[in-house]
């Protein structure tokens, strides 16, 4: 089958048992990128978390709490613990970082004088137990014990 400048190539997608005919272009990719999305699975979910100016010891700070580096390109490290992973980067952002949050399971370890963070008290929500941490950049780490 040979195009020809100005025609449109219909396409023909099954759904559900039914012969669908799309009009035009603009519809099929619109339809294909709907099934991609609608139909792929996630296999993790990694943010990107700054540093703030002080990158070493955030890395620090994130090894204490029992993360283990799972690879280092310089600017961007990756560490993970019991499945959770994140990428700290080498980014200082105050206003960025004061406004980002992140959830994960509970510790036990205090290092506040250490590494200058605050550990605010436990509290009972409806999600569960809940302590916030602000790390050295400013970020807020809700740590829940699941209910």
């Amino acid at each position: 089958m040979q195009l020809q400048s100005g025609k449109i190539l219909h396409h023909y997608i099954f759904d559900a048992g039914s012969l669908l005919k799309a009009e035009d272009i603009y519809t099929n990719i619109f339809f294909y990128n709907f099934i991609e999305i609608h139909f792929m699975k996630f296999l993790s979910l990694q943010p990107f978390v700054p540093s703030g100016k002080d990158f070493e010891g955030s890395k620090e700070l994130f090894q204490q709490l029992g993360f283990s580096i799972r690879w280092d390109a310089g600017d961007y490290v990756s560490f993970e613990k019991d499945g959770c992973r994140f990428i700290l980067q080498k980014f200082d952002n105050k206003d960025f970082a004061e406004n980002f949050m992140i959830t994960i399971g509970v510790i036990e370890k205090e290092l506040p004088k250490k590494f200058g963070i605050r550990i605010g008290e436990a509290s009972d929500q409806p999600y569960g137990r809940e302590v916030n941490i602000i790390d050295i950049a400013g970020v807020c780490w809700h740590f829940v014990q699941q209910a």
